[in-house]
């Protein structure tokens, strides 16, 4: 192994999965596609105890917790058939976590960016709490 093999690992950076990638792309996808409809980034990948929230965006004057879901084909139900009953719980506590940063917390809502294959749909209010 090389100087350059070892370099990410001595910077501290980790090698990225090739699911890591295709997330990151989805997330990247779902940003610009928010962001054209007027929302506005606040924090990307809130990560805490109780889970991960993938964007927190503000929507007029509500705040958005947006998960977003891709799948390469509907062989096992589609992005949006993912957001298991387990996947909202966790999204909702790490939501509960986030919003302590606020006096008052804002209007809120969930919303799911579900993307199959190159279909982008955008699920607002998708997580009843």
């Amino acid at each position: 192994m090389g100087l350059f093999d070892a370099l990410p690992r001595l910077l501290g950076a980790e090698r990225r999965t090739a699911r890591q990638i295709t997330g990151q792309a989805g997330e990247d996808a779902a940003l610009a596609y928010l962001s054209a409809q007027g929302l506005v980034l606040l924090q990307r990948n809130f990560r805490c105890r109780g889970g991960e929230i993938d964007l927190v965006m503000q929507d007029d004057k509500a705040l958005v917790f947006v998960e977003v879901r891709r799948r390469a084909n509907l062989r096992h139900g589609g992005a949006a058939a993912s957001v298991t009953r387990s996947k909202q719980a966790r999204l909702i506590v790490a939501a509960q976590i986030y919003l302590q940063r606020y006096r008052m917390p804002p209007a809120c809502r969930f919303d799911v960016i579900a993307i199959d294959g190159d279909h982008l749909e955008w699920l607002r209010n998708a997580i009843d709490t």
